[in-house]
């Protein structure tokens, strides 16, 4: 299989090593068309904070992988510091099946991310807009999009918080059930806050409302969200009217104490408040916990949701390898069956030309009816001929190794002289 792949990724490098290597997308489309140019018929680029990754059908003579790293390391005009041992060049049916390990998310520095999925997609547009995909291509990374999707959809590879800011939004839908009727306060609006913000309105969370310490921060946030700020010194008021508050400042003491949060429960009549504190130190004094109504939960409760949720995902990557185990075997079959296409093309024009000069010879003897039915019958003559070499030429029926594969088309085209004829 003319098929190959270079990468890195985080198991091979640290970060400060991968974020030199790291492509844009203006950056991927530069460099996709310098190597196509000259040394694949067909590349494409993926390119994420793990892992940068090059899918290439090679042109005839063209550089191998071991040299090949140096571009990689070398395009933005930067001298880092990545060693050929911290690149992978895999080939043939195993680079596709490491694509579909991707895909799926069991090759994830988190298993089960969400995310690389889009990611491929985007790689495989950016290729297919700068033309530097062709027919491998175009049919590997779409059956690799079909085996990030059967793994969504037919395994739990991607359920489970297992992020503090997505466990957040869980653990309230979880407590509250319908978010739908429920508001929330977000006490920092940094990026942990945001994402936090975000999980918590994907979920229908019917009200949210943003407290910075800069309030100008606050309402760019509340702005980019569609919803509503607050002055920092007026929190304490502001809780009294939510049901969940979340706590995402970098502080060096509590944002809130125990009596901050005891003075908030007298005016809330026994209503509930769940209070979910991912400040690293704490935002909010531990003792509120102890306050009746009040339910705190930190990072570390946060942490032991994550990890059950890491458990039931990795409990999934047997289910995920059969999905990209059969689909693998289905390029493989598509990718022996176009290699055989050719011989099998020629082979039946070899057997059609000979059906046809002896047919001609015998037409002069035989009127309209006759004539019909004799070419019918030869047709079919050659068609039952064909079936089994055919069968067999496009691996449908065999499990051999590809240089095996290979020396069987050899012999068929040589056996029926397909190379000469073609040269005609």
């Amino acid at each position: 299989m003319n098929l190959a792949c270079i990468g890195i990724n985080h198991r091979t490098a640290p970060i400060d090593i991968r974020e030199k290597v790291w492509f844009s997308d203006e950056e991927t489309r530069k460099f996709l068309a310098s190597f196509g140019e000259k040394h694949a018929d067909e590349c494409i680029l993926v390119s994420t904070c793990n892992r940068t990754e090059l899918y290439y059908v090679p042109k005839k003579n063209s550089a191998n992988g071991i040299e090949l790293w140096k571009m990689l390391s070398t395009f933005k005009g930067e001298n880092p510091s990545a060693k050929k041992d911290n690149f992978y060049e895999i080939g043939s049916l195993h680079a596709a099946g490491h694509l579909f390990k991707v895909a799926s998310a069991i090759d994830s520095m988190v298993v089960g991310d969400v995310q690389i999925l889009n990611q491929i997609k985007q790689s495989y547009s950016i290729a297919v807009e700068s033309k530097t995909t062709g027919s491998v291509l175009n049919r590997l990374f779409p059956a690799a999009l079909h085996v990030g999707k059967r793994s969504r959809t037919e395994t739990a590879i991607g359920e489970g918080a297992v992020s503090m800011s997505y466990a957040a939004a869980e653990l309230a839908s979880k407590i509250f059930n319908d978010l739908s009727r429920r508001s929330a306060l977000l006490i920092g609006a940094g990026e942990t806050g945001e994402l936090a913000a975000k999980h918590l309105l994907s979920k229908n969370l019917k009200r949210l409302i943003v407290a910075n310490r800069t309030f100008e921060r606050a309402a760019a946030l509340a702005k980019d969200l569609g919803t509503e700020t607050v002055e920092f010194n007026q929190i304490i008021p502001t809780i009294n009217s939510v049901d969940i508050v979340i706590g995402s400042v970098a502080a060096d003491h509590h944002v809130l104490t125990a009596a901050n949060f005891a003075e908030c429960a007298k005016t809330r009549n026994g209503r509930p408040l769940c209070v979910i504190d991912l400040g690293v130190p704490r935002n909010f004094d531990p003792k509120a916990n102890a306050i009746e109504s009040i339910f705190l939960h930190d990072v570390d409760a946060l942490s032991h949701i994550i990890d059950q949720n890491l458990a039931h995902r990795e409990a999934e990557i047997p289910k995920v390898r059969n999905i990209v185990l059969t689909e693998l075997e289905a390029f493989y079959h598509w990718h022996t069956s176009r290699d055989a296409a050719p011989t099998i093309e020629q082979l039946r024009e070899h057997f059609e030309t000979i059906r046809s000069e002896e047919f001609e010879k015998l037409r002069h003897k035989l009127d309209a009816k006759e004539t019909e039915a004799v070419e019918m019958l030869t047709r079919r003559i050659v068609n039952k001929i064909l079936h089994t070499p055919m069968v067999n030429l496009r691996g449908e029926a065999n499990t051999e190794a590809e240089e095996d594969r290979q020396a069987r088309i050899s012999v068929v085209r040589s056996l029926f002289g397909l190379d000469k004829n073609h040269s005609k």
